[in-house]
């Protein structure tokens, strides 16, 4: 059984902050701040209902930990440094896609092309205020979900495409091979499918396997 889709269910997000160790480093107040950014996002998250699984800094091994919680949707908040931060984020969700949303304070035209086309659902400069989450979160969500939806339109689109293409190179093989008219293959093979329980692209992919091995 599918799941529902995700605006019917309660999310889990995991939220990604950068690597306070890097940050301490660099700057106490700078951390602070962060801290803080992190702690006014976590809680509008979980005041706007959603389930906040963990929140991990951007470490190495951040795509793994990502992998292995699962989330249904990523949250990542970063001032600055989006691009050290992308790589380990879009990787985790290469294989399980799923929204991202990034806030930060950079608003670099290539930064922000960048985390797009790397699979970044929603880009969010300056936009870190309690009562904006839950909204930019929202048009995220439908965003992903008709990105989804038009991707999996045209994958069935091409898989159809593939499909008919097969039935017709098979179909005048067993015209060629039978003697027989075009109507009289394409019932052949359909007879066959459905005595076999298989679908019609299925047969014909037989029947062109067949053919390779002679």
């Amino acid at each position: 059984m599918s799941r529902p889709p995700l605006s019917q269910r309660t999310l889990t997000v995991a939220l990604i902050s950068p690597d306070p160790a890097l940050a301490m480093e660099e700057d106490g107040a700078s951390l602070q701040h962060q801290v803080q950014r992190c702690a006014l996002l976590e809680q509008a998250l979980l005041d706007a209902g959603y389930a906040v699984v963990a929140v991990l800094p951007a470490t190495p091994n951040l795509d793994e930990r990502i992998a292995a919680l699962r989330p249904d949707l990523v949250i990542v908040d970063a001032e600055s440094g989006v691009r050290d931060l992308l790589e380990h984020v879009v990787l985790a969700s290469r294989d399980t896609p799923r929204p991202i949303v990034l806030f930060t304070n950079d608003d670099d035209t290539e930064t922000a092309q960048l985390a797009i086309t790397a699979g970044v659902t929603a880009y969010i400069v300056d936009g870190l205020k309690y009562s904006r989450v839950k909204p930019v979160i929202e048009v995220a969500l439908a965003r992903f979900e008709r990105e989804q939806s038009l991707r999996a339109e045209l994958d069935a689109a091409r898989s159809q495409l593939v499909e008919r293409k097969l039935v017709e190179r098979a179909k005048g093989i067993v015209m060629q091979r039978q003697n027989c008219t075009e109507e009289e293959a394409f019932h052949r093979m359909r007879k066959l499918a459905m005595e076999k329980g298989l679908k019609l692209s299925e047969v014909a992919q037989r029947i062109l396997d067949t053919v390779g091995l002679i």
